[in-house]
């Protein structure tokens, strides 16, 4: 059966990265957690002192990019690829409040984008893979052959992040974490480079009201129909040739 790329955007804390595992799992595809990525490059910036009280060093960061490598690496007990920072495992360092209330103005220079994204694409040639993010369908893979945009009400994802946070001995406010998804709501899509935006042949999974199970089984059947009209075509096309 043929192998397809898909791109899931969308807002904070949607449960893209849930949804993402749950099918990477599922159809034995790769998953590249974008936003990983640029938390990776924050993490380094913050560790290194090129941003600080939210204001980038932009020349130091500029020198630094070619020290800085992001890898993902398959977690065989997890079950899913696991991000690394110069060979360092960061998957918990980078999930942070402190690097959260800064990856969207690291994500927002041009500079980490155009890295990011070359190394993304290079990821996802060979397809069979399932990229999330805030700009996979509309930027780094216009063409994929699924593009998901999700989004949900922001109480739900508000509480979501919170319990996330708490999972991993972090305590904050409800108030605080939901102006924090506010504010790199509002970074990401009023950025100038790649901003979020809804590709126009998105489809739009609002999970507010449903459960992980439903929204697997939705997008699984999405794709299913997708695969089998796509190998259907080649099928048909290979006849024509003979």
């Amino acid at each position: 059966m043929s192998k397809i790329t898909i791109a899931i955007d969308g807002y904070s804390s949607c449960g893209k990265s849930t949804l993402a595992k749950a099918l990477a799992q599922k159809l034995h595809y790769h998953y590249i957690d974008t936003g990983a990525m640029y938390r990776a490059v924050t993490l380094y910036c913050l560790r290194n002192n090129i941003i600080s009280n939210s204001i980038i060093d932009n020349e130091a960061l500029s020198n630094s990019l070619d020290k800085i490598t992001v890898s993902f690496i398959y977690n065989t007990e997890t079950k899913t690829s696991e991000v690394f920072l110069n060979d360092e495992h960061v998957e918990r360092e980078i999930r942070t409040m402190e690097v959260a209330n800064n990856v969207s103005a690291i994500s927002s220079i041009k500079e980490v984008r155009s890295k990011m994204v070359a190394i993304q694409r290079q990821m996802g040639q060979n397809k069979g893979v399932i990229m999330d993010g805030r700009d996979i369908g509309s930027h780094v893979f216009p063409d994929a052959e699924l593009k998901l945009f999700m989004t949900a009400d922001e109480n739900i994802r508000t509480q979501r992040r919170l319990d996330e946070l708490s999972s991993k001995g972090e305590y904050h406010t409800f108030e605080d974490v939901k102006q924090n998804l506010k504010k790199r709501d509002f970074d990401d899509t009023t950025r100038k480079e790649n901003p979020l935006i809804q590709a126009e042949d998105a489809i739009v999974l609002d999970n507010t009201d449903i459960t992980k199970e439903e929204q697997l089984d939705f997008v699984i059947k999405l794709i299913n129909d997708l695969l089998l009209t796509k190998d259907e075509f080649k099928s048909i096309e290979k006849s024509v040739k003979r």
